[in-house]
């Protein structure tokens, strides 16, 4: 998890376990407010910011399987899967952000 300038690691035994772990941090640093729009350069709207991110990886070097959450500024959730390439997912009708990343870590 990395919250601001804290970056936060923890090992879990399960998939479940670290889904638990991924929510409970994300909705406690949704909870913490958004962030303000700044000006650099151009405007980035709060929406445009990320707040928080708390991540998932299956371990290894090359092998690894990444997906997590971005907490943006305005407060949204937007779940999304990848390390360096990341790439946004997509809910399915009633799914939540953590529902897609468990489907995208074939859960």
């Amino acid at each position: 998890m990395r919250h601001g300038s804290t970056v936060k690691r923890e090992a879990f035994a399960d998939l479940d376990s670290a889904l638990a772990a991924l929510a409970a941090r994300a909705e406690a640093a949704r909870s913490t407010g958004g962030l303000e729009g700044v000006t650099m350069l151009r405007h980035f709207a709060p929406g445009d910011r990320v707040a928080a991110r708390v991540e998932i990886s299956t371990g290894g070097w090359l092998r690894s399987t990444d997906a997590g959450v971005d907490v943006m500024g305005d407060g949204r959730i937007v779940p999304y899967t990848g390390g360096i390439r990341r790439r946004e997912l997509e809910p399915l009708p009633g799914e939540s952000p953590f529902d897609a990343i468990r489907r995208e870590l074939g859960g």
